[in-house]
């Protein structure tokens, strides 16, 4: 096989339903393969199961994978030299090929019904048996093995439905070499002969169009879930069976996404349980039980994407933070674990967290503004930006931002129980008013100058700190905890903190 061959890679989601994270970190790894290796990066939608298409779930994929910042070379908006790229507008190109594979003898026309199946499978059950179409009951089965082909073609003819399977070798090893993995060997006794085309729909299977299309698209790289991995034998075979091993691509399958527990893989009835989300956008299916998403959750794409590229990937160094440019630099299949990585979802917060912290004030500023406004808070983003500022590593998601600086634009409408009880105190209150005199002596509040002279003036009086700024808190804020009172009081400036302090004694009393 050409090893210096053009690195070209394709995701190929089926557009069955919302793209679970499992495969958009497929995605991605294929994209940063590409883009470390100079390659290509191709999207093709493999709609061959027309039974379980779902609306909307094209647009969906694509939606998503903007979002995640991974863009795309040839597809079907993008175009290319291999389109189409929906694999039901490419079905006339497959059922050559099927028939290729039947005039070499590597496949057969079959014509058994679904009720003729059905009992073969009922009877080796009675016989506490597993059926399996396979090498040893295709010669005795309706299929162009054992009829005549005056009688094959009658039938056909005729009108009656049929398929094309694999005519699956006896008895022979197949050696295949995946990147993650390793060396394979498998034997054929123990893989059955699986439908490549059918001419109910004159529609191929996933293996031949898979194959086809991988083969006709010049990919160098089959990069996919770990669940295609019992398929690799009969996909080398098929590559074999066209005489196209020189140009087959090489393959690595990835490990599965875990639950948070361990076991099992990690599906939408675990988000749904421990609330958590696992589509990358929030998903409305005809059903209307809406799920979750990563991006109205309020997390951002650097950092889901972060997260994702580390559930599998291990860069060999202690660096957890990522760019999309340093994933690039830095990602290799030789780093991909072969075994399951377990979810977490405290350490997705985690990555939000730290990547909020890296974030412009005035994009986050952006982001919140129709949360804002939704509050009663016109405030521009410029100054809402500043507010931002103040609470940068206090948000775990975006929208925190709306209700941690809610306050800076409103006064409070209520105060903390638990702080009134603990802080608003006659004694305190008394001081507060002291202190109230001042600040309103003071040209304007700056921390820098204005926190100096209140800490002075708190120890030449005696007075206890921690009381008297949690009582004034209390009294500024709604609450005895949050940023520095100071910047706080510096923001809504001296005439706001002043009748703040006003509403509170007015509303709370004197203390207790």
């Amino acid at each position: 096989m050409n090893n210096e061959r053009r690195v070209r890679v394709r995701f190929a989601p089926s557009p069955t339903g919302a793209l679970h994270i499992g495969g958009v970190r497929t995605a991605l790894y294929n994209y940063l393969f590409a883009r470390q290796h100079g390659g290509d990066f191709i999207l093709r939608i493999e709609d061959t199961d027309s039974q379980r298409f779902v609306p909307g779930a094209e647009d969906y994929i694509m939606q998503s994978l903007k979002w995640c910042g991974i863009s795309i070379d040839e597809g079907i908006n993008e175009g290319g030299p291999h389109a189409p790229y929906r694999q039901s507008e490419r079905r006339d190109i497959y059922l050559k090929y099927a028939l290729q594979l039947v005039q070499n003898g590597n496949a057969y026309y079959a014509f058994d019904s679904a009720e003729d199946l059905n009992k073969l499978r009922e009877q080796a059950e009675a016989n506490g048996q597993t059926f399996s179409y396979d090498a040893k009951v295709r010669n005795s089965l309706q299929t162009s093995l054992n009829l005549s082909e005056d009688e094959v073609n009658e039938r056909i003819n005729r009108g009656d439905q049929w398929v094309i399977r694999f005519k699956m070798p006896e008895n022979e090893n197949v050696e295949m070499d995946d990147l993650i993995r390793g060396h394979i060997s498998i034997n054929t006794q123990t893989l059955d002969d699986k439908v490549l085309y059918k001419s109910a729909d004159k529609l191929p299977t996933y293996h031949l169009a898979n194959i086809v299309d991988d083969h006709l698209m010049e990919i160098s790289h089959v990069i996919r879930g770990e669940e295609w991995l019992p398929s690799l034998p009969l996909h080398y075979l098929l590559y074999r069976a066209f005489g196209w091993e020189s140009t087959r691509p090489q393959f690595a399958h990835l490990p599965l996404l875990l639950k948070p527990q361990g076991q099992g893989k990690l599906s939408k009835r675990d988000g749904d349980k421990f609330g958590f989300p696992v589509f990358p956008l929030e998903w409305h299916p005809e059903d209307g039980q809406v799920a979750m998403g990563y991006r109205e959750a309020g997390y951002l794409p650097e950092a889901f994407i972060n997260m994702l590229a580390l559930l599998g990937w291990n860069p060999g160094t202690e660096q957890e933070i990522f760019t999309m440019d340093d994933l690039i630099s830095a990602f290799s299949l030789e780093h991909v674990s072969k075994s399951g990585a377990r979810f977490n979802p405290e350490k997705a917060k985690w990555f939000n967290q730290q990547w909020l912290r890296t974030t412009d004030d005035k994009k986050l500023a952006e982001m919140i503004k129709p949360l804002h406004e939704a509050m009663g808070i016109n405030a521009s983003v410029e100054r809402t930006a500043e507010a931002i500022a103040l609470m940068k590593d206090r948000a775990t998601f975006v929208q925190d931002y709306a209700s941690l600086t809610e306050r800076m634009f409103k006064r409070p409408d209520s105060y903390d129980e638990k702080s009134v009880n603990k802080f608003w105190k006659v004694d305190n209150v008394s001081k507060l008013r002291e202190l109230r005199d001042l600040l309103a002596g003071e040209s304007q509040i700056v921390p820098e100058t204005t926190e100096p002279k209140v800490m002075d003036w708190i120890k030449e009086n005696g007075y206890q700190m921690g009381q008297l700024m949690n009582t004034l808190r209390t009294a500024i804020w709604g609450i005895s905890n949050g940023p520095s009172i100071f910047h706080i009081c510096a923001f809504i400036g001296k005439e706001e903190s002043l009748a703040r302090i006003d509403q509170a004694i007015a509303t709370l009393g004197e203390g207790k």
